[in-house]
């Protein structure tokens, strides 16, 4: 799992929100780069409750995810 595309135009950075959705079982329109979109390091927004979000990102950490 890796981005492959160029940091050129947001290419890199809607690759990123593509792969995380996917992963994360989002909506793309929920993730947003809210800092760093010209950086390597970046601070990611993700819309919606914060206990769900929470509750499902660490279900994910866990390995629960394909």
């Amino acid at each position: 799992m890796g981005v492959t595309a160029a940091p050129e135009g947001g290419k890199a950075n809607a690759q990123v929100i593509k792969l995380l959705a996917r992963e994360w079982r989002l909506p793309r329109s929920r993730i947003h780069v809210a800092a760093g979109a010209a950086s390597r390091a970046k601070i990611l927004f993700v819309e919606g409750d914060p206990s769900a979000l929470l509750a499902q990102l660490n279900q994910w950490m866990e390995g629960d995810h394909d």
